[in-house]
């Protein structure tokens, strides 16, 4: 009974569009959604880009008021974009933010992010030692791990972000379990905005619109070491508060 719920559920978001092979079940989508670290160069038809940004259009937001405004590259105008962020990157400009800082070194946090960095590396065949193999990884981050598309979400100026960003996060993860409805893998990329004069010269982003993140998206390389990693989880039992049980 559940199961069939979920694909009545599927079938009214997609209003009739339905993509090729099976609808993928909610659960499902959210044990198989992954970070997504080369993609191929087949690029993904804009058909299939609009389906997938109607659908989470429905995401959530405080009092309905849908913070959110989008950008969508591909082509040779997301080409001119990965030029560019990789000659900001190689000639040592920061950008907007600071990518994998802010972290306490101490922190559970932090080793998190350690333990995803040395297993990447493992994966990749990178050497502690060997920063020009290390550089090369940290540039895929700015040429959106090779993919055909990107889709850049926005707020406008008028909005504080630090009010909005829960609602656009929403957005965000909507986006990347729908898109595996249609096959496709996504990376959520911080990277990817932090050159942002790139993005509003070859991206026609206005001035007046936050660039808040972006989201890689094409279909995946499986044969690509790194897209075989499986980040773990911490345990329910050790990050959460029950009170009021029996």
């Amino acid at each position: 009974m559940l199961n069939l719920l979920y694909f009545i559920v599927i079938q009214c978001l997609l209003k009739e569009r339905r993509p090729v092979g099976a609808v993928m079940e909610i659960l499902e989508a959210i044990q198989n959604r992954k970070s997504i670290r080369d993609f191929k160069p087949d690029p993904v038809p804009r058909e299939i880009l609009e389906n997938i940004l109607e659908i989470s259009l429905r995401a959530p937001s405080g009092v309905n008021k849908q913070p959110w405004e989008l950008a969508v590259l591909t082509g040779p105008v997301l080409e001119k974009v990965k030029e560019k962020n990789a000659e900001q990157f190689l000639a040592g400009h920061k950008g907007h933010g600071s990518f994998g800082s802010g972290i306490g070194r101490e922190s559970v946090y932090r080793k998190r992010q350690v333990d995803l960095a040395i297993e990447l590396f493992r994966l990749m065949g990178i050497a502690r030692e060997d920063k020009e193999k290390r550089t090369q990884w940290t540039g895929r981050g700015f040429n959106y791990f090779n993919a055909p598309a990107a889709i850049v979400l926005l707020a406008d100026e008028s909005l504080p972000l630090q009010r909005v960003l829960l609602d656009i996060g929403a957005l965000m993860q909507t986006i990347c379990l729908a898109a595996l409805a249609y096959d496709l893998g996504t990376c959520i990329e911080g990277q990817g905005v932090m050159f942002q004069d790139v993005l509003r010269e070859f991206g026609g982003i206005p001035q007046n619109k936050q660039i808040v993140t972006a989201i890689a998206i094409g279909y995946p390389n499986w044969s690509f070491p790194a897209n075989e990693i499986e980040t773990p989880r911490e345990e329910l039992g050790n990050i959460s508060f029950w009170q009021g049980f029996d």
